[in-house]
């Protein structure tokens, strides 16, 4: 992950409703949820819903695909774990701290 794909990330996950939205998808796991679902989970209107998954989209910190005639939104890992890779890049010094 470069800079500026980091810097998206990082702005959408900023707000609480959408860092809330990120945590619960990577709870869930590859399976994902419906929209609705992740609505009635974390009380959010669907109108303001929509505006926060397709932020989430955006920064390709969510996939989402069609089953039937719900759309399932996921966490997209590689990009969370391409974050992390990115923020901790050289850290301390190359010794590990973990």
């Amino acid at each position: 992950m470069d800079t500026k794909q980091s810097l998206s990330a990082l702005a959408a996950l900023a707000q609480e409703s959408r860092l809330a939205v990120f945590r619960l998808l990577v709870q869930t796991g590859p399976e994902g949820l419906a929209a609705s679902k992740i609505g009635e989970r974390l009380d959010i209107a669907p109108s303001s819903l929509s505006f926060h998954l397709k932020e989430l989209a955006h920064a390709g910190l969510v996939v989402s695909r069609q089953a039937g005639r719900f759309v399932i939104y996921s966490a997209d890992t590689r990009a969370m774990n391409g974050l992390i890779d990115f923020l901790t890049e050289n850290c301390c010094g190359g010794v590990s701290c973990k």
